[in-house]
């Protein structure tokens, strides 16, 4: 009977070896079926925002910058619209600008405003018509026309006389007549003609001289200057 007491000892031991194995076998068994320790689970996804950074930190982020430049005292613009049916001039002297929108049939509309110090400006007209532009690197204004609840996209180059606005106001044979006309840097021109206010397609004006000829006689035309 002594000699069982270390042979109880022992049985003891191997007992409780065992039963620690099988304590650890079990727990990983536990762990690996999360898949966070098993060595072809994959990791967690990255948090999508990094709180240590700000928005701006991406380059991606950022606000696109539109490039202008400071305006000119003195310049011209005349271009036509992103639709090829119409034409603007714009004409900026010291910080103003005057406009001239038109279709060459019945619609037309002259703006006035100021030219900000970054090249933007933001010009209007009678009846709720308003021109958005901006004066850019490559010296193009760009922006939009907005009359009669229509919007025209436009670019507008850089032009030297002849090119430009031209405008003639004055009474022939008791009617009164209101002409604008837009001469592009090509050469072409697109203007508006009324008489009474009646609207017609206006006839071609010789930019060297001003003269329109009209009603068997002729109209004397003038750049407009702001």
């Amino acid at each position: 009977m002594k000699r069982s007491g270390p042979l109880y000892t022992l049985l003891g031991g191997l007992l409780l070896a065992l039963f620690m194995l099988s304590l650890n076998a079990t727990t990983g068994t536990g762990n690996s079926s999360y898949g966070e320790d098993s060595p072809g689970a994959a990791s967690p996804a990255p948090s999508k925002s990094d709180p240590s950074k700000s928005p701006t930190d991406d380059p991606s982020k950022e606000p696109t910058k539109k490039p202008s430049k400071k305006p000119p005292a003195k310049a011209e613009y005349a271009g036509r619209t992103d639709d090829d049916t119409s034409a603007v001039s714009i004409s900026i002297r010291d910080g103003k600008a005057i406009a001239y929108f038109c279709d060459g049939r019945n619609t037309e509309s002259w703006l006035k405003g100021k030219v900000e110090d970054d090249g933007s400006m933001r010009l209007t007209g009678k009846h709720g018509a308003k021109l958005d532009g901006t004066l850019r690197d490559d010296d193009k204004v760009r922006g939009t026309v907005d009359i009669d609840k229509k919007t025209w996209d436009f670019t507008a180059d850089r032009a030297k006389k002849p090119s430009g606005l031209y405008r003639a106001t004055t009474e022939v044979r008791g009617a009164e007549v209101d002409g604008g006309w837009i001469v592009l840097p090509d050469g072409s021109q697109v203007g508006i003609l009324k008489r009474d206010g009646k609207p017609a397609p206006a006839p071609r004006l010789d930019p060297e001289s001003g003269a329109v000829p009209f009603d068997g006689g002729r109209l004397t035309a003038r750049p407009v200057v702001p």
